[in-house]
């Protein structure tokens, strides 16, 4: 085991080598970020915090921008994320996303997401089975603390 943090390192480095639109810098997310996994299915890190974030706490996300990683099509969503208690952060989604939702896309849509307020790490994901009216009441709580 002795020295695989820095395997990993260099596994994020050829990464962004790999596919410079998917640098930290291209996403907008500092050094802290742990990087895209080249294939999630395979890092056991990516499952674990796949399954953390399918019970995360509900946000409300601006999509930014996306980058397709792969032909399934697997993307990267980028979001300007804004959380109940009025924390902001650029968040990163990686997912598979059906054609139809690819092509319904368009930058400045929000749409709710799950954070890990613990870990904070700029990973998010799409939070599909929302309740329409908490996402409402979240939505609410959000604007009314903007216009103060």
């Amino acid at each position: 085991m002795f020295g695989w943090k820095k395997k990993r390192n260099d596994l994020n480095d050829l990464m962004a080598q790999l596919r410079p639109d998917l640098s930290r810098e291209s996403l907008g997310v500092g050094p802290d970020f742990p990087g895209v996994a080249p294939n999630p299915l395979l890092s056991s890190d990516a499952r674990k915090r796949n399954a953390e974030l399918r019970t995360g706490a509900l946000a409300l996300g601006v999509l930014v921008d996306w980058r397709e990683v792969n032909g399934n099509p697997r993307v990267v969503l980028m979001f300007d994320v804004e959380t109940a208690g009025g924390i902001s952060f650029r968040g990163i989604a990686d997912g598979d996303l059906t054609i139809t939702e690819l092509t319904r896309l368009a930058p400045g849509q929000t749409l709710p997401v799950r954070y890990r307020p613990a870990v904070m790490d700029h990973y998010v994901a799409l939070a599909r089975d929302a309740d329409p009216a908490h996402v409402q009441q979240l939505s609410d709580e959000i604007a009314s603390r903007k216009r103060t």
